[in-house]
């Protein structure tokens, strides 16, 4: 029987595209980095700040991966919530899980306090049970360590959890904590993408994915 529903953040349930640019491009700049196109960026979101750093610049120079965070971190405390947006359905969404008695979690590489910030800006704190971001956990997605967390801690078996997600390191966080994985093709990721997973479910955007969860 289905109780939990977590979801990803990042193209999942909103939109930080523009916020997370512009930290990006602050923190390299101020490293003497060339800004990436946006493109490239959006490849990233969704990843550790860590990797993010790495896949960017191709180095692996962890000291400097921790001064990217830092100053990412610094402009994102400005900018970040003021260009957030969640998609349109999302709150209606969490509502009708809600009401229907679904326990609801976010397991994110953003902060868990930008989440809050987030939620608070949308009038949308109460629908959300639990959040665990990047300063929660020790290593982050695709190791299940957040997501196995949260479901310990919504009082849940993992066979009762759904976790969605618009990426192929949601899919593999799904498949590494034993837990259903459903897709939704908000972000940057292919149905074919996904097809390599085991998917219970593709949607197009999270409505449709409400819609399948309902039909359970």
């Amino acid at each position: 029987m289905l109780k939990a529903i977590i979801f990803d953040f990042d193209y999942t349930l909103g939109d930080s595209t523009n916020g997370i640019a512009l930290s990006i491009n602050h923190a390299l700049e101020e490293l003497g980095y060339a800004t990436p196109n946006i493109k490239d960026i959006k490849k990233t979101i969704g990843l550790s700040l860590t990797e993010t750093y790495f896949t960017l610049i191709s180095n692996d120079n962890l000291d400097e991966a921790e001064q990217f965070i830092k100053l990412f971190k610094e402009k994102a405390d400005s900018v970040m919530v003021a260009n957030t947006e969640l998609y349109a359905g999302v709150k209606d969404v969490l509502q009708k899980l809600k009401s229907k008695g679904y326990k609801i979690a976010i397991v994110t590489t953003k902060f868990h306090y930008r989440i809050e910030q987030i939620l608070s800006k949308f009038n949308a704190d109460e629908l959300i049970d639990i959040i665990v971001g990047a300063e929660d956990v020790k290593i982050e997605k695709p190791n299940p360590e957040g997501l196995l967390w949260a479901i310990e801690h919504l009082e849940t078996m993992n066979e009762e959890v759904l976790y969605v997600g618009d990426s192929l390191v949601d899919a593999k966080t799904a498949e590494n904590a034993k837990v259903k994985f459903v897709a939704v093709l908000t972000g940057t990721t292919t149905r074919d993408d996904f097809r390599s997973y085991n998917s219970a479910y593709i949607g197009e955007n999270i409505s449709d994915v409400c819609k399948y969860i309902l039909t359970l």
